[in-house]
């Protein structure tokens, strides 16, 4: 059992764990002289954003800089979506990517993101056989990958795999609405919840909550309908083309970035323009390299 150099007993939520938190800091630094390290973000942050009415931010995030750039700037929650199988392993859908191409990069962004709270889609074929199938597929995402979280899709058809997972001590986030993993069977990418189908979207949010999802998410639905899914439960709710009324939004960095080409999806608000800044610098380099102006003097030996 750890022991304390501290003689008070009361400990607050946040303080280095019993067993260590992670490398000592570089000789010479001291506590006072260390740079301040804000909390990390946990679960129960997001419920507390839910609770007092605030919103956080949600990226997708595959390798070490996206992850080291998108802490820093303070996104909350980082997603490692099986959607690297469209935006890192070049398939046309998230179906192809595996437990094992998916875990490499959870283990990048986890290693590299110090306050964000890191969860990770689990792929398709992973955890629909049994929830025992489910719970072993999150214990490596938790083990291998270091992931804090993991997410699935589906509705209340997977409550009870939700709780067989949440009481092995794994967290979960729910995913409904459009679920990519299924975009076969729903006949391509439809919005989902319109019309009488929103009772559906609310039982199945009921029910996933009730199992012990800490967070819904829901992507391709209407406004009203994600609105009413928030009202009706008592965790955070996250909308990624849902509208403003969640707790939560989520992109895909790449489209929010503009680092991917093509047509967007109409939710896709694009903040910068890196494929062309980068189609230019790429461009620049193979210029001065060409023309024997890089490397000059000033980057010889």
């Amino acid at each position: 059992m750890a022991t304390s150099n501290s003689s008070d007993s009361s400990m607050p939520a946040d303080v280095p764990a019993p067993y260590g938190n992670g490398p000592v800091p570089a000789a010479g630094t001291s506590a006072e002289t260390a740079p301040k390290r804000l909390p990390k973000v946990r679960t129960h942050h997001l419920q507390q954003a839910k609770n007092e009415g605030r919103h956080f931010a949600m990226l997708t995030a595959y390798e070490q800089y996206a992850a080291e750039i998108f802490d820093e700037a303070g996104i909350e929650v980082l997603l490692v979506g099986d959607s690297a199988s469209n935006n890192v392993f070049g398939n046309e859908t998230s179906l192809p990517v595996t437990v094992d191409e998916l875990l490499s990069l959870c283990r990048a962004v986890t290693r590299s993101a110090k306050r964000a709270l890191v969860v990770a889609d689990l792929p398709f074929g992973s955890y629909e056989v049994s929830p025992q199938q489910a719970v072993a597929t999150g214990v490596r995402f938790l083990k291998e990958g270091l992931a804090h979280g993991v997410k699935i899709e589906g509705g209340k058809f997977y409550a009870e795999t939700v709780r067989a997972m949440v009481q092995a001590g794994i967290p979960v986030m729910a995913h409904i609405g459009f679920t990519p993993q299924s975009e076969h069977a729903l006949g391509g990418y439809r919005v989902q919840g319109r019309g009488d189908d929103a009772k559906r979207l609310l039982e199945d949010a009921t029910a996933l909550a009730e199992a012990g999802a800490f967070c819904v998410l829901m992507e391709m639905v209407p406004a009203d309908t994600a609105a009413a899914v928030d009202a009706a439960v008592d965790v955070p709710t996250i909308g990624i083309g849902a509208g403003n009324a969640t707790t939560g939004q989520v992109l895909v960095w790449q489209d929010m970035a503009g680092l991917r080409g093509g047509r967007m999806a109409k939710f896709v608000k694009q903040y910068a323009d890196l494929r062309t800044t980068l189609s230019d610098a790429a461009r620049a380099y193979g210029d001065d390299v060409r023309s024997g102006q890089f490397p000059g003097p000033e980057h010889s030996f």
